[in-house]
């Protein structure tokens, strides 16, 4: 699992330190994206990985991509916007890490599904110190079978 390249989209203080704590434990952290890009560049400098500016590049550039974003609003821009996640997508998997409404997870994994993507919700539980010591609790929801041939090695205790 550590052979796949992660990106994250959503820097604040849960992606980002999501972001460090993989990367220290030797997992490839390939792309960021973060419309802060300030922010976006210090961590990509900090962990060395590649902040860029474009979704779409993200995605060409990640596996396994997991969005850390505020709201529904913000999940419909990455996904949905004029540059997306969903832009050459085929095989990779989402790992959706916000507070959403049902109707956009189902929104999100049929489009995913559309372009030959997959996608999967993660409920956070805990904090930020949380996310950086890789003790973070997520619950994960979607297609088990999914989640045990594309992320379950990640879970174990390195969130």
């Amino acid at each position: 699992m550590k052979d796949k390249k992660i990106g994250f989209v959503g820097l604040g203080r849960m992606g980002g330190n999501m972001a460090r704590c993989l990367k220290d434990k030797g997992y490839n952290i390939t792309a960021l994206f973060d419309i802060n890009t300030t922010l976006a560049d210090e961590l990509a400098t900090e962990i060395e990985a590649k902040a860029y500016s474009q979704l779409a590049d993200v995605t060409a550039n990640a596996d396994i991509i997991l969005t850390i974003v505020t709201d529904d609003h913000a999940m419909d821009s990455i996904f949905f916007g004029d540059d997306n996640l969903l832009t050459g997508a085929q095989g990779r998997v989402f790992i959706n890490c916000a507070t959403l409404t049902p109707d956009v997870h189902k929104r999100l994994e049929a489009a995913s599904r559309e372009v030959g993507a997959q996608c999967l919700e993660a409920c956070m539980a805990s904090s930020i110190p949380q996310a950086r010591n890789g003790e973070l609790f997520l619950m994960i929801g979607g297609d088990e079978a999914i989640f045990n041939a594309r992320v379950k090695p990640l879970k174990s205790r390195h969130w």
